[in-house]
């Protein structure tokens, strides 16, 4: 069995205030679709269909951020057992200003792409990159992509110095 390093939980505040904004979202554009239809019925359709993609987001969202991230000597995994980055294939971790990465969340590069997966609110992986955090804390973000990097460069570092 892998140690665990870090555990990274979804704020509860964050999981509820993203639930009501896609749930209003997904119930304004349905009302707008059926209260005050457009002239034509293409942009009608159109508005009911994001309206039912919005509330099945919101449900994908609340589903998919009701599982830890878990940081272990094996890499990044779900609670659940859900692999999304083994410490093996990961190339780099980038916490920059203006990266391409999840809010209060960090990006790592990998050696190859294993697929893709997401899972609204708490991470997704494209091609070679890995978005983790959106619905997470700051601090415990941080804390992992510490670790991560740390754990990276242990890994790459010349056997002279092991």
């Amino acid at each position: 069995m892998n140690d665990i390093i870090h555990v990274l939980r979804p704020s509860q505040p964050r999981r509820v205030v993203g639930l009501v904004i896609q749930v209003s979202l997904g119930l304004l554009l349905l009302w707008l679709a059926f209260l005050y239809p457009p002239e034509t019925f293409g942009w009608q359709i159109f508005l009911i269909g994001m309206g039912v993609a919005a509330l099945v987001l919101a449900t994908r969202g609340w589903q998919g951020s009701s599982v830890a991230i878990v940081l272990d000597d094996g890499g990044l995994r779900q609670e659940d057992g859900v692999q999304i980055a083994p410490i093996d294939n990961i190339a780099s971790v980038d916490r920059a200003l203006f990266s391409f990465k999840p809010s209060n969340g960090f990006l790592i590069r990998l050696h190859e792409a294993p697929g893709r997966a997401w899972v609204p609110g708490m991470w997704w992986r494209i091609g070679r990159r890995v978005g983790i955090g959106g619905v997470t804390g700051g601090a415990e973000t941080k804390m992992m992509a510490d670790a991560l990097s740390f754990m990276v460069a242990q890994r790459d570092r010349p056997e002279d110095y092991q």
